[in-house]
């Protein structure tokens, strides 16, 4: 029986492979946004207790700051 654990793993899995080929045609620039939108979304879970507004929020900081790196 396939279970709830196996596909949320399954997908996790599925999501990492599209996510890293999808990178491959990016500058640099938007490889920066997108690795900051990353982080801000994580600390801004972190920070707010899993809320969707700080994950949201925190993913959008993370854009800019990622974004205006090495300009």
């Amino acid at each position: 029986m396939y279970t709830i654990k196996q596909s949320t793993a399954t997908m996790a899995t599925l999501a990492l492979l599209l996510s890293l080929s999808a990178c491959s045609g990016m500058s640099a620039r938007d490889k920066n946004t997108a690795i900051g939108a990353g982080i801000g979304a994580v600390g801004g879970a972190v920070l707010t207790g899993g809320s969707a507004i700080g994950t949201v929020g925190g993913a959008a900081v993370g854009g800019v700051i990622g974004n205006q790196v090495g300009k």
